[in-house]
């Protein structure tokens, strides 16, 4: 069934100068909810999430996953024992022989590019394509609510000593590089980062613009929001990944986008 709103000749101005301004679906809705102009059910959904902050423990097909602490702008949620040990183990294994020097997705083109800027080793994969990539792409669907197909492959990183990746967004700029990247699943608007080793010194993910830094821990993750409740490129969700000073720092990168998502033939 379709919705019908009662708007006056005024508000209907108001969304027509909005939608002209480039402003998202999204945030119009938000604002004619506030205004008791469109019941608030019917906001839509514009990025992951868990279901609640006051949920301690959520569990997934027998796994129980612990949240440690959030924040709601950026929207950041810390995690414990996302992944067994087990797990951990079985995709560094699987990385290994596959890792290359990482790359950055260039601005101007959208091709992948070497940075002085990201000093790791990657390894990617596609959806599904082991049996533990398939296990935790699923418990993270579950656990952020959202679909299995809007995910891109999960990617392992290892950071030796002295590794880091310097401050930057993980969300598509208005560039040529970046809308490129929009046409195969639209913004990217959520990362997930799981920590598969624990690091004896250095090696977490800092957000500079809100003075938090999360340490690595084996099985642990960070999870972050990409955009803001609007849907908006959400800038205080500048972060880096801190300098391995002592020990090796293995990683699982899984970014999520706006739709299912399909890789550039």
């Amino acid at each position: 069934m379709a919705l019908s709103l009662t708007l006056d000749d005024s508000w209907r101005q108001w969304i027509e100068t909005n939608i002209e301004r480039g402003c998202s679906p999204a945030s119009i809705a938000k604002i004619l909810a506030d205004n008791k102009k469109l019941p608030s059910k019917y906001l839509p959904t514009v990025r992951p999430n868990i279901t609640s902050d006051d949920e301690n423990f959520i569990d997934i097909d027998g796994h129980t996953v612990q949240v440690i602490c959030t924040l709601k702008s950026p929207r950041v949620v810390v995690f414990d024992n996302l992944l067994t040990q087990a797990e951990c183990d079985e995709l560094i294994a699987l990385a290994d022989g596959r890792l290359e020097r990482g790359k950055v997705v260039d601005d101007k083109t959208g091709n992948s590019r070497l940075h002085a800027h990201r000093s790791s080793d990657n390894a990617q994969f596609t959806l599904g394509e082991f049996d533990v990539i398939d296990r935790v792409e699923r418990r993270l669907a579950t656990l952020l609510n959202w679909p299995v197909e809007n995910g891109e492959g999960l990617q392992v990183l290892r950071y030796q000593k002295g590794g880091e990746y310097r401050p930057h967004f993980d969300y598509f700029g208005d560039s040529v590089g970046g809308r490129r990247h929009l046409e195969v699943g639209g913004q990217r608007v959520g990362t997930c980062v799981m920590y598969l080793s624990d690091v004896q010194a250095g090696g977490g993910t800092s957000f500079p613009s809100v003075g938090m830094e999360v340490k690595p821990k084996k099985g642990g993750a960070v999870f972050f929001a990409d955009v803001d409740e609007q849907g908006d490129v959400d800038k205080l969700t500048l972060h880096a990944g801190v300098p391995v000073i002592t020990g090796v720092k293995f990683i699982a990168t899984k970014w999520v986008r706006e739709r299912p998502y399909r890789r550039e033939s």
